[in-house]
């Protein structure tokens, strides 16, 4: 066995990636003397030590931001994110992100994530995306969550505002997703060089042939999967800014006032309704939901033929 599983293994707490890096900075060592390899096979009989520093401070910085918690414990916050608001710091956002704002609501008890005092993103949501998230307090809270993630060990629901009347009411697409070949700020069902995707959908309510209300389960997790797929098969998100082209003919279907407000919505509407998994430490098993965003609330009123 590699060294760096056998520590990994033994360990318990850090994930294998982590034991290497460390293993390569040298905290490792084999019988008091330094082991760098983390390929080197491990020796029977000998003592292995592995030296883990103190977590550096974050790169981000803390920042008060309001956070609606749900469910919050010493190794996981579950939380309900609003719409707007970016997960991770990048170049165009580089501050007031959700990872702001777990550093300044838990930042004393984060414990080190691949050796920084930082929230562990397990998953993300795009930033015009509302819903339920967990963040891993802790390292070993983030490998076992992300090892969970990336089996579909877990139980999500998303609720979709889409045009039209998906037919049949409740289907599966299947279809590969990958850069779209000539935007590659978009993605797209491609015949080649895509990842496999499926999501399951069941259309919850429906306002004719003009729109509907589908929820969305994934069973597989790639980038924008849920619009992608929508849009694929002729029922693009309302409101969605990347993979809603044109107005839609649907559209016509409805009185002036709906009509206008579901143009107008300056987001996608989707909404990441339920999540479910068992507790990375006690095995618990969780679940949590959040309600309908007042401003997708505010569509299905006028959908109904009521003012919000």
């Amino acid at each position: 066995m590699r060294a760096d599983r056998f520590l990994a293994d033994a360990i318990g707490s850090l994930s294998r990636s982590r034991v290497k890096a460390l293993m390569e900075a040298g905290h490792a060592f084999r019988d008091g003397a330094p082991l760098t390899d983390p390929s080197e096979a491990v020796r029977a009989g000998a003592r292995y030590t592995l030296q883990v520093p103190p977590p550096l401070p974050a790169t981000p910085q803390a920042q008060a931001i309001p956070l609606t918690i749900l469910f919050e414990d010493r190794d996981l916050i579950v939380l309900d994110k609003p719409a707007g608001l970016v997960v991770h710091p990048a170049p165009g956002n580089p501050d007031g992100t959700l990872v702001n704002a777990v550093l300044a609501h838990a930042g004393d008890e984060l414990s080190g994530i691949g050796g920084e005092m930082r929230p562990g993103i397990v998953h993300r949501l795009d930033k015009d995306t509302s819903g339920v998230m967990v963040v891993a307090k802790t390292e070993r809270a983030h490998r076992v969550l992300s090892d969970a993630f990336a089996a579909r060990d877990l139980d999500r629901a998303y609720l979709a505002l889409c045009w039209g009347l998906p037919e049949p009411l409740a289907g599966e697409v299947s279809a590969p997703i990958g850069r779209h070949p000539a935007d590659r700020k978009r993605m797209a069902v491609v015949e080649r060089g895509g990842k496999p995707a499926t999501t399951r959908y069941a259309v919850r309510r429906a306002w004719g042939a003009a729109a509907a209300l589908v929820e969305c389960r994934l069973l597989t997790g790639r980038t924008h999967q849920i619009r992608v797929h929508m849009a694929h098969i002729g029922h693009p998100l309302v409101g969605d800014p990347v993979y809603l082209r044109r107005t839609p003919a649907a559209a016509r279907l409805l009185p002036a006032e709906a009509r206008d407000a579901l143009l107008a919505f300056p987001r996608q509407a989707l909404h990441a309704a339920s999540l479910g998994f068992n507790h990375p430490v006690t095995g618990q098993a969780l679940n949590f939901e959040s309600p309908m965003p007042p401003d997708m609330e505010g569509l299905l009123l006028l959908l109904d033929g009521n003012r919000p």
